[in-house]
């Protein structure tokens, strides 16, 4: 039961993070809330496949090649606006988890 809280929280929060990241790169006509939804779903459950078959640093790179790709085509996007998006989302998300360790 905590699994699947924790996965709904997670994906929850990575939707917002990819949807605030995509409007900021890509514009608020390309990034709609529901394709960060997807991003974020489909992202974390074939990215984990990826890790679980491939457990090096082959599975890191297809994990991370599939969400580049999740984002390319739902964003409709280039690789490097792709690239962008990820990025930011990361910084984003980083930013949004030390300040929840902060209020803590």
């Amino acid at each position: 039961m905590f699994g699947i809280i924790l996965f709904i929280m997670n994906l929850i929060i990575m939707t917002i993070v990819f949807y605030v990241a995509g409007v900021i790169v890509v514009g608020k006509r390309r990034a709609l809330l529901s394709d960060a939804f997807v991003i974020s779903l489909l992202g974390t459950v074939v990215g984990n496949i990826c890790l679980l078959f491939f457990p090096t640093i082959i599975g890191l790179l297809l994990s991370l090649l599939v969400w580049l790709l999740l984002i390319r085509h739902y964003y409709e996007t280039g690789w490097l606006g792709a690239l962008a998006v990820a990025i930011l989302a990361v910084i984003i998300f980083v930013v949004v988890l030390l300040l929840s360790l902060i209020h803590i």
